[in-house]
């Protein structure tokens, strides 16, 4: 039962049978961006002889750990040493979760982009799981991309040096590459590459919105979820020109200390992660709070802002998901927003207005408001996660049938989407899309 030994494009793969799926960890999608490949654009992976075994995840891309124990996030999402795998530059890698028997099932791809504020986590935290989704027949890909400093510095030297004259997105340019691997292998995992669903969460959603944003995806992408990260003029996401990002790198080559990019290729990762950490200490002592390291519009991945791009439709024409949490980011009643429910849930409603004006394809619009049991940290940002993986048993909270019942709604309604573009199905209460005369928002509770 299951897939036997796959040949992708690059080599023979061997995943893990569970039950009713196949496993495979660790898949290279791209060279390992070390040593002279630092700051520039992921090559294709080296191929292999033999039969690759796929049983153990690839290492984390090298980060910072600010999540301090005894806070919340820490106690929820990084309390259990089994998922914290050690880091690495060398971490370019996705997983496969596949139900399928054999290479000609044209099942749906669900192809996850994890959050982590550009600067943390990775594709095999404690909360992700394609198992649920296997179980609907769909195949999941969760990926690793580079963070931080090694992920989004511009500067004048590494703008002069690429072939696209453009330099800052090496994060996205690698969720990009990840996304081509999944268009030119997914079918020997009986994936249909002409319907791969991109979705993520935070960062990830962040993610999702620029990739919906470039033309370098065309065509790769059949739908989109974005989740409590996307939006219409509110949004995490900030408009940064590449000269702006090209002033932040020279910043932070000056705060090294050395004379060049090449100089800073010649450090070990740990201490990129020391100069990121004293860029960031001095931005905060300057009042900035916001992200350190974000996508820049370069031209190349990103021609305009996300708002112009969306005003003049120049986004990709596939269905949305799009929501937040009830006490997400921003979710501060009566500041800077006219609507309680914070700038993330304004940002939701305006894409889904501006999409109707456009004439595009149906926006379904949600809100989680499942507050989690054992604390009153209400619905915060990321609680939503435990759900839509359906991977609650592993999480310390107590539970009840409503957690579990809001689980199983949520992987059917997100697998739907995978499969029709429309997340409705038997047994499920009925999600209308979002429209100007109609502005359904689904409670997820």
């Amino acid at each position: 039962m299951g897939l036997g030994i796959v040949q992708t494009k690059y080599g023979k793969l061997k995943g893990v049978f569970k039950q009713n799926y196949t496993v495979f960890r660790g898949i290279p999608y791209a060279e390992a961006p070390v040593g002279d490949l630092r700051w520039k654009a992921p090559r294709k992976p080296i191929s292999w002889e033999g039969v690759r075994i796929t049983k153990e995840f690839g290492k984390r891309c090298s980060q910072a750990t600010p999540i301090r124990p005894g806070t919340l996030y820490h106690k929820e999402f990084y309390n259990d040493e089994d998922y914290l795998l050690e880091m690495s530059e060398d971490c370019l890698y996705l997983n496969v979760w596949t139900p399928a028997e054999s290479g000609d099932e044209k099942l749906p791809v669900a192809f996850w982009i994890h959050g982590g504020a550009f600067s943390g986590g990775n594709s095999s935290e404690i909360e992700f799981d394609g198992a649920a989704y296997c179980e609907q027949g769909v195949i999941l890909v969760t990926i690793n991309y580079r963070l931080g400093l090694l992920a989004f510095l511009a500067h004048p030297e590494l703008t002069s040096e690429s072939e696209y004259n453009a330099s800052g997105n090496y994060g996205i340019l690698d969720q990009i590459a990840a996304l081509k691997w999944v268009n030119e292998n997914i079918e020997s995992f009986g994936g249909d590459p002409n319907k791969v669903m991109v979705f993520g969460q935070s960062a990830g959603a962040m993610s999702v919105q620029t990739l919906i944003s470039s033309s370098l995806t065309s065509g790769m992408i059949s739908s989109a979820i974005m989740q409590s990260g996307g939006g219409y003029k509110e949004r995490l996401n900030k408009d940064v020109t590449l000269s702006d990002a090209e002033e932040q790198g020279k910043e932070i080559v000056a705060l090294s200390g050395l004379a060049s990019i090449n100089e800073m290729r010649k450090l070990p990762a740990e201490e990129i992660l020391k100069i990121a950490g004293q860029y960031v200490e001095k931005l905060i002592k300057k009042g900035n709070i916001g992200l350190a390291f974000i996508p820049c519009m370069d031209g190349y991945v990103l021609e305009q802002s996300y708002d112009e791009t969306i005003e003049k439709g120049l986004h990709h024409p596939i269905p949305y998901i799009i929501g937040s949490t009830a006490n997400d980011i921003t979710a501060t009643p009566g500041v800077g927003t006219n609507d309680e429910n914070g700038l993330l849930y304004t940002g939701c409603i305006n894409w889904g207005l501006q999409e109707e004006k456009l004439g595009r394809k149906p926006v379904y619009m949600y809100y989680f408001t499942r507050c989690p049991l054992g604390d009153d940290a209400g619905a915060f940002h990321s609680c939503d996660l435990w759900y839509m993986f359906a991977t609650l048993d592993r999480n310390w909270r107590p539970k009840d049938r409503q957690d579990y019942d809001l689980a199983r709604r949520m992987v059917t309604y997100w697998c739907n989407f995978a499969k029709h573009g429309d997340p409705n199905g038997a047994d499920l209460p009925l999600w209308k899309p979002f429209t100007t005369n109609e502005q359904v928002v689904m409670e997820l509770k």
